[in-house]
């Protein structure tokens, strides 16, 4: 049962980086929270670790999706707070991007996010807040992100008029746009030392993000200490878009 002012929340991807990041911060607010993955073990991990509910999900599968939200619903009720955090990096020339790769991306970080949104509309509350993690790269244009930052700037493009579509319902949404980060996705990008330290020394304040920096911004948005704040995109990129 939901407890008195308890606020439930659902985050995509939650299983490792921004995602697991913010809902430790949510959980410890005592919050109830609902993680979501593709992979069963790494949800089942983390929710273990988190003290949340973890469910299988793979955001660039609308069935995947619907089940989702109304498997959330049956269970806890209406919805306080929505991050769509989960999405996949991948880079590469335009020249040289393939077809699938395009799908790939697209798939999980534009078309997912945009039906996860859709689909969980119904079952927001009245006054319900909800953060896209959107990315810089929809704004600093960088060289083999083509598809990436498309996928980006795309989200950011929709988050602006769900706002003004639930803004007679109260509900924000608003989109988190993190520079580089220390996660699990870093990581698998496999850059080598030179690349680092390029990307680095292109960040004014000289060092990667950290999750919790980011998940301290999304707790903001999705709290009611911003009810006057939707339809907008913040940057925390440590300078990086100046």
């Amino acid at each position: 049962m939901k407890k008195f002012n308890e606020k439930v929340a659902v985050i995509t991807g939650g299983n490792s980086g921004i995602g697991y990041a913010t809902a430790k911060k949510l959980k410890e607010k005592g919050d109830k929270v609902i993680i979501t993955g593709r992979r069963k073990e790494a949800i089942e991990k983390a929710a273990l670790e988190l003290g949340v509910v973890g469910m299988i999900a793979d955001q660039s599968n609308l069935k995947d999706i619907s089940n989702l939200a109304s498997v959330v619903h049956k269970q806890f009720g209406k919805i306080d707070m929505l991050l769509i955090n989960a999405g996949i990096t991948k880079v590469a020339p335009i020249e040289s991007t393939s077809e699938d790769m395009f799908d790939e991306i697209m798939d999980i970080n534009f078309k997912g996010a945009f039906f996860t949104l859709s689909m969980f509309i119904p079952f927001l509350n009245d006054g319900a807040s909800v953060v896209f993690l959107s990315s810089t790269s929809a704004t600093i244009s960088p060289p083999n992100a083509s598809v990436y930052a498309a996928s980006k700037a795309a989200l950011n493009a929709v988050m602006k008029i769900a706002a003004v579509e639930l803004a007679p319902r109260k509900i924000r949404v608003n989109a988190v746009s993190p520079g580089p980060v220390a996660t699990e996705i870093m990581d698998k990008l496999g850059l080598d030392e030179n690349i680092e330290s390029q990307m680095i020394n292109s960040i004014p304040l000289l060092r990667f993000g950290k999750p919790y920096e980011v998940a301290s911004l999304i707790t903001y948005l999705l709290s009611d200490e911003a009810l006057f704040i939707t339809g907008s995109e913040f940057l925390i990129d440590g300078g990086q878009s100046i």
